[in-house]
């Protein structure tokens, strides 16, 4: 390799580039795109536990995404991968999701859509009764009423877009509704945490892309997680690193998701915010890493070694934010 030991990790891309650029390297060089799979991997650890709080399985779920750009596909794809990992065929995989972009509900027979949203196309037989728009289009209002999702995820960057009525009529079928509005910076959040608690009446999971505060219902405070990147790409590439791995690949990111559900309060408290908090970084990333140099390896792209080997090489591998001391000596 002409750089070896390099990890390259790619960061803000326009949507027309990002996943073209991902896919021409992602079998050539030690890389990864953030944006993509790091969103990923992060929205896929707070459903993971999520779902476990509800006492369900992620290949059962309905899975609603509003926002069918890069990040939008590269949510549907993680989750996808974990559903056929708990045993479901990719086409059943794919038969539990809906995406909603500017065209509103993807479906077969639209122009223009690339490869990535293609793979989410539903049938027109299967859209055939559903209600439109003078334009043609399905609302995500329409899509809710029809599906009964159990999952709602928002990266379109319209704030608003999970309307009440949106909200409630989730609600109205599904004992914890699961819905995170991950647009990022807060203006343009899908809903606001404290209105999506009001209308799923405290009943809902709720992980959001930007930070926000605690909100209050009902005399008990909820603490809203977030849905942040930095949970999953210094993990991962602490993980590469220390493993020596060749390859970054999505049974990688799948390991760094799971890990990180692990470690989520939820799991030991059904009032609890979905997402560690950001303080408990460093130890959260180290278990992330461990998962993700345990899968390179057995996967191939990096040399085997025993699990405490492994952990040695982690631990050796993170930096420490320690300095020496210095002292001023002037000479005679």
């Amino acid at each position: 390799h002409r750089f070896p030991g390099v990890l390259l990790q790619w960061e803000d891309f326009a949507q027309r580039n990002a996943r073209p650029l991902l896919n021409r390297y992602r079998d050539r060089l030690c890389t990864f795109n953030d944006d993509i799979q790091g969103t990923a991997a992060v929205a896929l650890a707070g459903l993971l536990a999520a779902v476990r709080a509800t006492g369900s399985r992620l290949a059962e779920q309905r899975v609603v995404v509003v926002g069918a750009g890069s990040a939008g596909t590269g949510i549907s794809d993680q989750i996808a991968a974990a559903m056929i990992g708990e045993g479901l065929s990719e086409p059943e995989a794919r038969s539990k999701f809906w995406l909603i972009d500017r065209q509103g509900l993807l479906h077969a027979g639209q122009p223009s859509l690339d490869p990535a949203q293609q793979r989410y196309v539903q049938p027109l037989e299967g859209v055939a009764g559903w209600l439109r728009e003078r334009d043609g289009r399905i609302t995500l209002q329409e899509v809710v009423q029809q599906v009964r999702p159990t999952i709602l995820i928002g990266v379109s960057g319209q704030p608003g877009v999970f309307t009440e009525e949106i909200v409630r009529a989730m609600a109205r079928h599904v004992e914890r509704p699961i819905i995170f509005p991950l647009s990022n910076p807060t203006s343009k959040c899908e809903a606001a945490p404290a209105d999506l608690v009001a209308w799923t009446q405290g009943r809902g999971l709720i992980a959001t892309g930007s930070p926000f505060p605690e909100v209050s219902w009902q005399g008990r405070r909820v603490r809203v997680g977030q849905c942040n990147n930095a949970f999953i790409f210094p993990g991962v590439g602490l993980g590469v690193i220390a493993a020596g791995a060749g390859r970054v690949s999505d049974g990688m990111f799948l390991a760094a998701a799971r890990a990180l559900s692990d470690c989520s309060p939820v799991l030991t408290d059904p009032a609890a915010s979905l997402f560690p908090s950001l303080e408990e970084i460093r130890g959260v990333s180290r278990r992330i890493a461990l998962a993700v140099a345990a899968e390179a390896q057995r996967a191939g792209a990096a040399e085997p070694t025993t699990p405490e080997e492994l952990e040695r090489r982690v631990d050796s591998t993170m930096w420490q934010p320690r300095y020496p001391q210095l002292r001023r000596w002037i000479k005679g």
